[in-house]
């Protein structure tokens, strides 16, 4: 019988569906959705060219370098994201002696956690070369940068492309994640247009039928490429 109260409650702001609240409010959700894809973007795009540099020195077998490199990968492949961003929002500034802004702080963390993810991808892309194709560039006279650069990296980023995306997919999943340092996400954007209205139920709703729409493509997208990058 307690449970007769919720769910008529439940009932009754499920038959009252407010649209008008989803509608009035699409500028201000487009701005933090901006935020959204411009974070992903950019953590893409730094953490793949950190990545790569890293995947590049640990397949060098430099020892010193290689190991500071693996170190690195493994230490923040230990840690959840979420301390990285409270690090980086908390701890840099007291370093620095001023703030950064909240942006800044997590796109670094972003950066430098991904880049633990990347290199893996792409060390693992590098290894799915064959090693005779590596013997016969260097063998046609070919140097060790020139051989990664021309040989190398376009077969490695072409089977890489799928592992990626889905990579990229969970990227734009933890960008949620940055309500805890008071970004203005489209996550947060909507909490605060609910919390406002009071219209929990249409706004949360909504963002979840956004983040699974955009995933979802994104899933068959990278199926799609699996099928037609099939060697």
């Amino acid at each position: 019988m307690s449970g007769c109260p919720v769910v008529s409650v439940w009932g009754s702001q499920m038959i009252d569906f407010d649209y008008d609240i989803i509608w009035n409010n699409l500028p201000f959700l487009w701005e933090g959705m901006k935020v959204t894809l411009l974070l992903t973007l950019l953590a893409i795009v730094g953490g793949l060219v950190l990545g790569t540099v890293l995947a590049l020195i640990r397949v060098a077998k430099i020892p010193i370098l290689a190991w500071v490199a693996a170190a690195y990968v493994n230490f923040f492949r230990s840690l959840p994201l979420i301390l990285v961003i409270f690090w980086l929002y908390f701890l840099v500034p007291l370093i620095l002696g001023h703030s950064v802004g909240s942006f800044y702080s997590v796109l670094v963390a972003f950066v430098l956690f991904e880049a633990a993810y990347y290199s893996e991808i792409v060390r693992a892309g590098i290894s799915s070369v064959g090693s005779g194709q590596i013997a016969a560039a260097r063998a046609v006279g070919l140097t060790y940068p020139q051989t990664m650069r021309y040989v190398v990296l376009p077969q490695a980023f072409r089977a890489m492309v799928p592992v990626l995306l889905t990579q990229a997919i969970i990227l734009f999943q933890d960008t949620s994640l940055v309500y805890v340092v008071g970004l203005k996400d489209f996550l947060v954007s909507a909490e605060l247009i609910a919390n406002r209205d009071q219209r929990l139920i249409e706004m949360f709703i909504f963002v979840a039928i956004v983040y699974f729409v955009i995933c979802f493509s994104g899933s068959l997208l990278t199926r799609h490429l699996q099928k037609k990058l099939k060697i």
